[in-house]
C-alpha cells in the first residue's frame, strides 16, 4: 500500500504574531502551494532526499542559489522530528507501534522561508501519513501541538501553534491560545469561520525577502519573557484585532477587515525592526488603496483588493518589485 497526504501553505489574516504569546489569531488556507508525503511499507526505514536535502550540484553558482533557497537545511531534519515525536507521543500512552518499516518521501511547492508555513507543512503531512500507515488517530486537537513540538523541541525552532492549527483545521480558522487555555488542556481554543466570509484576498511574495522565522520570534520571545511592556501590550492588542476581525468577517464588514489588517502591520512596525523590501511589499499595496500586512514572518504579504482592475494594478507593482501574487485558493 502506497499513502499519499498533504498539507498546504497558510496565511496569517489577523493577530499574528501573537499565537506563540498566548494570543488570538485568524489564519486561513492556501492551496496553491502543496507539501506533499508518500510513504510504503520497506524492509528498512529510509527517509529520501529531496530536492532541498541534495549533495550534488551542477557548479558553483547551483549550490549558492540553493544555499540562499533553501538554507544549510532542508526537509529531512523536520521528518525525522516528526517521527520522533509520533513515536514518542504513542509510548507515553503505552501504546506499541506495530514493528513495520516504511520508506518515505516528500516534496514541497511552497515557497521556502517567505513566512507561509512551508516547514510546518511537511511535519503535518508527515503526521498524517504515520497515523494511516500505523491505523492509529492522534485527536484533532492534539496535532497542531505535536507538531510544534517536533519544531521547538526537537529542533530548538522558535514557532506558535497558529501555522500548525490551520494546517490541520484547513479552510479559515478563528484561534484563541489564552494562556488558561493553553495550561489547562494543552491546545487553544479552534472555531472555524466560513469560507464564504473572507473577501476578495491576495497573497504576494519574493523569496529574494525571504526570512527564517526565528529571525522574529528569536528577539521578541527574550523581551516577551522579559516582560518589556512595549512587546506585552502589542500582544494583547494583537490578540484584539483578531477578536474584531473575527467580528467583521461574519458581518461581513470588508472595510473595518481592511482597517484592522493595516492597523496590525503598523503595530508589528513599531516593535519590530523590518526590512526595507519587506516594507516595500506592503506598502505597494496601500499605495493602491489595498489594506495589506504580513502573512507571517516576512517575505509575503497579504491584502484585500475589490476588482479585477485594482488587482490587475497590484499586478504590475508586485512585478515591478520582482514579487509574485497569487489569488490564493481556501
Amino acid at each position: 500500500m502506497i499513502i499519499h497526504t498533504q498539507a498546504h501553505a497558510r496565511a496569517a489574516l489577523l493577530g499574528n504574531p501573537s499565537d506563540g504569546y498566548y494570543g488570538k489569531t485568524i489564519a486561513f488556507i492556501i492551496r496553491n502551494f502543496t507539501a506533499e508525503v508518500t510513504l510504503w511499507e520497506s524492509p528498512e526505514l529510509e527517509v529520501l532526499d529531496s530536492a532541498e536535502d541534495r549533495s550534488r550540484f551542477r557548479s558553483l553558482d547551483d549550490l549558492v542559489r540553493q544555499t540562499r533557497l533553501y538554507g544549510y537545511y532542508g526537509g529531512v531534519r523536520l521528518i525525522k522530528a516528526a517521527i520522533k515525536k509520533f513515536a514518542d507521543h504513542f509510548a507515553a500512552r503505552n501504546i506499541v507501534l506495530p514493528p513495520r518499516n516504511f520508506t518515505l518521501r516528500y516534496r514541497s511547492s511552497i515557497p521556502r522561508l517567505v513566512g507561509m508555513g512551508g516547514s510546518s507543512a511537511i511535519v503535518t503531512a508527515v503526521i498524517r501519513a504515520l497515523m494511516r500507515f500505523y491505523d492509529l488517530e492522534i485527536p484533532k486537537t492534539d496535532i497542531p501541538t505535536l507538531v510544534l513540538h517536533a519544531e521547538t523541541e526537537e529542533l530548538k525552532i522558535p514557532a506558535g501553534l497558529q501555522d500548525r492549527v490551520i494546517q490541520t483545521y484547513e479552510g479559515v480558522v478563528y484561534m484563541d491560545f489564552a494562556r488558561e487555555l493553553i495550561e489547562k488542556q494543552g491546545h487553544g481554543l479552534y472555531e472555524p469561520l466560513p469560507k464564504e466570509c473572507l473577501p476578495l484576498l491576495f497573497v504576494a511574495y519574493s523569496e529574494e525577502h525571504a526570512e527564517g522565522t526565528e529571525v522574529t520570534h528569536s528577539g521578541l520571545r527574550v523581551r516577551f519573557d522579559r516582560g518589556e511592556p512595549l512587546v506585552v501590550g502589542a500582544m494583547k492588542k494583537f490578540a484584539r484585532f483578531a477578536q474584531l476581525g473575527r467580528d467583521a468577517l461574519l458581518a461581513g464588514d470588508t472595510q473595518k477587515l481592511g482597517e484592522l489588517m493595516n492597523a496590525n502591520f503598523d503595530l508589528r512596525r513599531r516593535i519590530v525592526t523590518l526590512r526595507p523590501g519587506q516594507v516595500a511589499m506592503v506598502e505597494a499595496a496601500r499605495a493602491l488603496g489595498a489594506p495589506c500586512k504580513f502573512a507571517g514572518s516576512g517575505g509575503a504579504v497579504v491584502g484585500l483588493y475589490s476588482s479585477e482592475k485594482q488587482f490587475a494594478a497590484l499586478r504590475e507593482a508586485y512585478r515591478r518589485l520582482g514579487c509574485r501574487i497569487i489569488k490564493p485558493r481556501v
